[in-house]
């Protein structure tokens, strides 16, 4: 018995359906024909930069300082090649100081951080933020029943383990991870 060929409707098939797309071969000893490509960010003339942000804290470091609201140049970048940390976040503020308050905050959520002051498109001061060793009134307690979740009373936490971050609450004694820290 002979094989009939069965002709689906609407389909043709001709010579240029059947070839296949080949992949080109590439001489490895060729030049290359296209450069490497990076992301810049324009640089700033007077304000602050916060680097070396862990890449998922990125986004709390800017809720921190409120930059919604604030009028000069912002830019922020997140998931950013690092030889150091793998990958990074980075917040550029044109025409803002961070006050100690701001900073103790930025610690508690990206202990690895580095706050260089610009002026004049020039870094005048580096520093690396550290974690404090007790923190008053920035972090919230996670514990519904803790009295500062239920009266006027300032928040207060020892820092128990600094790498994880790892704190204690004064008044109820629970223990928080960085997954529980709600910044105030």
């Amino acid at each position: 018995m002979g094989r009939k060929k069965i002709k689906k409707k609407g389909v043709r098939k001709n010579r240029r359906s059947r070839e296949k797309i080949k992949a080109k071969k590439i001489d490895p000893s060729s030049p290359k024909s296209e450069s490497k490509k990076e992301l810049t960010i324009s640089a700033i003339d007077d304000g602050t930069v916060i680097d070396h942000i862990p890449s998922d804290a990125t986004f709390k470091v800017a809720d921190i300082l409120r930059l919604e609201k604030h009028d000069g140049v912002v830019s922020i970048a997140t998931n950013l090649h690092s030889k150091s940390v793998g990958s990074k976040g980075i917040v550029k503020v044109g025409g803002k100081s961070l006050t100690q308050d701001e900073v103790n905050k930025i610690a508690i959520v990206a202990p690895d951080a580095t706050v260089n002051i610009i002026t004049n498109y020039n870094v005048k001061e580096k520093i690396k933020v550290k974690s404090p060793d007790f923190i008053d009134n920035v972090v919230k307690c996670s514990n519904p029943v803790c009295i500062t979740n239920n009266e006027q009373v300032n928040t207060k936490f020892y820092v128990v383990k600094k790498d994880p971050l790892k704190i204690r609450c004064h008044y109820c004694e629970r223990n928080m991870g960085k997954e529980d820290i709600q910044i105030i």
